[in-house]
């Protein structure tokens, strides 16, 4: 049985067909862009049967002549996620119109088809909940995930064929992003900025939040992947579910955590924020006048759909998920 993973050497993509190597699944295509030829390296560890040209293989699925029989799944990592584009047809070309294809495709084929949305959809709300009235997404990537979902939610209310299941990814980070640059997670720039200048930034006050004090929920990527192998493995499960961890933590508590374990690496002893910030090893810089308004200095999943759907393992909290993190990128990327 094949397993298709696009976006297969991005980010979240890679550490999906990682873990179905795991466990010993290697009859998978993987489908990407390689224009930029350094993401291959989030493969070359990995067993695949084949790789796809993301183009190729839109134009094989929109003509109904995909060459792979018995194909198990569709893990659907490939998208735009740089949020600063503004390249409203690119976006929903690439993010909108290619997923609502491959949706087609997998109903026709019965498919199970399982896929990636994102915290975007809610903007700059309060209540991180499932429900349309709460959605408000602030720039045209959130929109070109918010209206895949809208569509998603008539399909289910018609009837569908096959799984189909979207996942809102609240902040990820973790092993296999060092590819994506400016839009890598803040551990991954805090861990680089430490170990280039002895000290991480953070953004100082703003909308009524103390320096560093802004609060995300952020996700490591080994909790994603674990999320989108449960729904592989129970296929009677579709619908919309937030991928968070469910708990809110200070942008202070991450640079924390990825100083502490550098510091650690290095036989140093753990230092509490104040003592961090005492010693400058982290600083605050003026909030950008270009995010002001656009920010979100909030978000927390509410899970309480997730664990419905039967998923009960625990989520990493930022000490332990960053502590792996930086373990992973001392042993990977020095």
């Amino acid at each position: 049985m094949t397993i298709i993973v696009t976006g297969a050497a991005g980010f979240i993509g890679s550490n999906l067909v990682k873990a179905l190597n795991e466990r010993g699944i290697t009859d998978i295509v993987a489908v990407d862009n390689l224009s930029n030829g350094d993401k291959f390296k989030n493969l070359a560890d990995c067993e695949i049967a084949h790789y796809l040209d993301k183009h190729e293989f839109i134009r094989q699925v929109r003509e109904h002549i995909f060459p792979f029989d018995d194909i198990e799944a569709v893990f659907h990592q490939g998208a735009c996620s740089d949020t600063m584009n503004h390249d409203g047809k690119y976006m929903m070309d690439n993010n909108y119109q290619y997923t609502l294809d491959l949706l087609d495709w997998c109903q026709d084929e019965r498919i199970p088809f399982l896929y990636a949305s994102s915290a975007a959809v809610y903007g700059k709300g309060e209540v991180f909940r499932e429900e349309r009235e709460l959605e408000a997404p602030l720039n045209v990537y959130g929109y070109s995930k918010f209206l895949f979902d809208q569509i998603l939610r008539r399909r289910i209310e018609q009837g569908l064929t096959a799984q189909v299941a979207g996942f809102r990814y609240f902040n990820v980070y973790g092993q296999r992003e060092q590819h994506k640059g400016r839009m890598a997670s803040v551990a991954f720039h805090h861990f680089n900025q430490y170990r280039e200048q002895g000290y991480v930034n953070l953004f100082g006050a703003n909308d009524g939040y103390e320096n560093g004090a802004q609060t995300r929920d952020f996700v490591s990527v080994e909790d994603v992947v674990k999320v989108n192998l449960h729904f592989f493995d129970n296929p009677e499960l579709s619908g919309i579910f937030n991928l968070g961890t469910g708990r809110s933590q200070q942008f202070n508590e991450l640079a924390a955590a990825t100083v502490n374990a550098c510091r650690a690496a290095e036989g140093k002893p753990e230092l509490s924020l104040e003592e961090l910030v005492k010693e400058e090893l982290i600083r605050y810089i003026p909030f950008p006048d270009a995010l002001k308004g656009k920010y979100q200095s909030f978000t927390q999943a509410d899970i309480a759909k997730l664990r419905e759907a039967g998923y009960n393992a625990e989520f990493y909290d930022v000490k332990q998920g960053v502590g792996r993190y930086v373990a992973w990128m001392l042993d990977n990327l020095v």
